[in-house]
């Protein structure tokens, strides 16, 4: 059987946790940023943990993470 394939753009967003988990980024955070707060901006640079009704969808894509 052949290996499987590991979702290419999930690997560059996903991190896996110590605890199984999984770590992501936060959206808006890339343009029109002039009219976003700065206490905004900085509460969007923060780490967020995946959903986890959203943590079986991604560890299908990473098989071997």
């Amino acid at each position: 059987m052949s290996k499987m394939k590991t979702n290419r753009g999930a690997a560059k967003r996903f991190k896996k946790t110590g605890k199984g988990g999984f770590k992501r980024a936060q959206s808006h955070l890339n343009h029109i940023l002039t009219k976003k707060t700065s206490k905004r901006k900085r509460k969007l640079g923060k780490t967020l943990q995946v959903a986890d009704c959203d943590t079986k969808s991604v560890r299908r894509m990473l098989p071997y993470s």
